[in-house]
């Protein structure tokens, strides 16, 4: 990439201050920038750094204030212009020629749609039907009689197994695993006896899912994920559980068995819930948050049990006191000692 700024401000829709002809090779953050960069400046507290950055110029928001030693590009909102400038100077997307490998082995019977494209030694098994303009990633494995819907992306080493249905536009990131049995176990005389896990998992439209994320098939029934959620990388959703419409679960999130969570929910990093409890919809888990019992009002919990963040905030507040708080409750009773002797009692 080599392109002058004033090019960049037509893409975005900004305003040059400064030689509009200065051209950029790279974008990088205000403290890595080197000659020849493009940085951006979101919020002002970096304005600091942006007087000793070395870039060659700065993508800045228009209501900041700031003494630039460099060209300045001016927006109004500089994430929306990042993303327009993202797209335009992004390299041209991998496409994936339509047809069958010959090291792909699929079944007889498969059902595959118009402009599929199966890639390198991916399986395909008896039954699966497979809709138009997909593609299943390098040693991908698709399993008996399921059914994924036009336009997904399966990335390598994709493995859904048998009777699972996806639907439109989904994407698998490598080392995805959808239908592993659930964890079920009985104790029978000091042992552990498997339970069948007979059910399956329904993926519906427009849902991604990241990189070594596990969603087991129910027990029974069906473990559900509905339209428009994003699921992060190594995240475990155990059987039953359902997840409602537009929800994200960030990476390394866990939910135990027929857990639920609604509709519009976030799900920080490392966050987790126990089986047979729901999330209602409208609400954010905090990173690293326990959810022990059910979250019905909307808002923002964090902490192991979860709690109302204020709430939580307001505990915390006493808790960092305690040490102070038990010194004067000492002091007291020392106090109240030396008064009792004084009144010989």
């Amino acid at each position: 990439m080599d392109i002058p700024i004033g090019h960049i401000a037509q893409i975005i829709g900004g305003t040059v201050i400064g030689d509009a002809a200065v051209r950029i090779s790279n974008i990088r953050g205000v403290e890595d920038a080197q000659p020849g960069d493009l940085t951006f400046v979101i919020d002002p507290k970096y304005v600091e750094a942006l007087k000793k950055s070395k870039a060659a110029a700065v993508l800045i928001r228009a209501d900041i204030e700031a003494e630039c030693p460099m060209p300045q590009i001016r927006v109004a909102n500089p994430r929306d212009a990042f993303q327009k400038l993202t797209a335009a100077l992004a390299p041209p997307p991998v496409t994936h020629a339509p047809g069958v490998h010959p090291t792909a082995v699929v079944a007889a019977d498969a059902v595959l749609g118009a402009n599929v494209s199966v890639q390198p030694y991916a399986v395909i098994e008896p039954g699966a039907t497979i809709g138009d303009n997909t593609v299943i990633g390098a040693f991908s494995y698709i399993g008996h009689y399921t059914t994924l819907g036009a336009g997904c992306m399966l990335y390598p080493r994709v493995t859904v197994r048998e009777r699972v249905t996806i639907g439109r536009r989904c994407i698998l990131h490598p080392g995805v695993v959808i239908g592993g049995d659930g964890f079920g176990y009985e104790q029978v005389e000091g042992k552990n006896v498997k339970i069948p896990q007979i059910g399956t998992v329904v993926i519906e439209d427009d849902v991604e899912i990241g990189a070594n994320t596990t969603i087991d098939r129910a027990r029974f029934d069906r473990t559900i994920i509905r339209r428009g959620t994003k699921i992060d990388n190594l995240v475990q959703i155990a059987h039953n559980c359902e997840v409602g419409e537009d929800s994200i679960i960030c990476g390394q999130c866990g939910l135990s068995g027929s857990a639920k969570v609604g509709n519009h929910v976030i799900m920080a990093g490392q966050s987790g819930m126990v089986g047979h409890i729901k999330i209602h919809d409208n609400i954010i888990v905090g990173a690293q948050c326990g959810v022990t019992k059910p979250l019905e009002k909307p808002g923002f919990y964090i902490g192991s049990p979860a709690t109302p963040h204020m709430t939580y905030k307001k505990r915390e507040s006493i808790v960092v006191r305690l040490p102070e708080i038990y010194r004067q409750i000492q002091r007291m009773q020392k106090e109240i000692a030396e008064l009792k002797q004084k009144a010989g009692r």
